[in-house]
């Protein structure tokens, strides 16, 4: 009975995901569904994204919490529209959710929409939101053992962002061991290590999205 539940819950979801897509789409905007761990680094890495990307393309981030508006004001800041959802429990944004989001987003073209998933690596990787693709936020801190622990997160993600680079002196990550464990669960996935704090690796992430948000255009033409 269970089982038929969560199938019917998921299939529900999926067909308000689609809708979702269609008027992404429709701003010809990429949209990337950022998801990791509480306190990993996805707001930092949000905003490391609009400062070197605001110039030259129109973004929206769409903020899930499970309440408060914290990183959505930081986002603000950065002087892009910041659209708060809070989910008042769940861990973690479905479709329906960012539905309610879509009103609110600028009229016109948006080359680039960025979802904050909440943190968890548990159910925000069942829910297709509308995205292009998910993409997961490792921080060194959290140990190189997660691919094993959460796979499905890793599964369903086209990129991996391992951040806090600077601060690997003082952990004991081990990078072979996370890409042996990412070959077993998803060896197409594309990696980058970064550090928020120092910028180090930050443009190669940049060069890979903005060839995604060009590939996104020319599908849509």
């Amino acid at each position: 009975m269970k089982v038929d539940i969560l199938k019917s819950v998921l299939v529900t979801n999926d067909a308000i995901a689609e809708a979702n897509r269609k008027s992404f789409d429709r701003h010809k905007a990429l949209v990337v569904n950022l998801m990791s761990s509480p306190g990993a680094g996805k707001t930092s890495l949000i905003e490391s994204t609009v400062d070197r990307l605001s110039r030259k393309y129109k973004i929206a981030v769409i903020e899930g919490d499970i309440a408060g508006n914290i990183d959505a004001q930081r986002i603000a800041k950065r002087g892009v529209p910041a659209i708060q959802i809070n989910t008042g429990g769940a861990c973690h944004l479905d479709a329906a959710m960012v539905r309610t989001s879509l009103p609110h987003l600028p009229k016109g073209r948006i080359d680039l929409v960025i979802i904050e998933n909440v943190g968890n690596l548990v159910c925000p990787a069942e829910f297709n939101v509308g995205e292009d693709f998910k993409m997961m936020l490792l921080s060194l801190p959290e140990g190189d053992d997660k691919v094993r622990k959460y796979p499905l997160m890793f599964n369903q993600s086209k990129v991996l962002i391992v951040n806090k680079m600077d601060l690997q002196a003082l952990t004991d990550f081990s990078f072979a061991s996370l890409a042996r464990d990412l070959k077993a669960i998803n060896p197409k996935i594309k990696a980058f290590r970064v550090s928020c704090k120092t910028g180090q690796g930050i443009n190669h992430w940049i060069e890979y999205l903005e060839h995604e948000i060009a590939r996104k255009k020319k599908n849509l033409r």
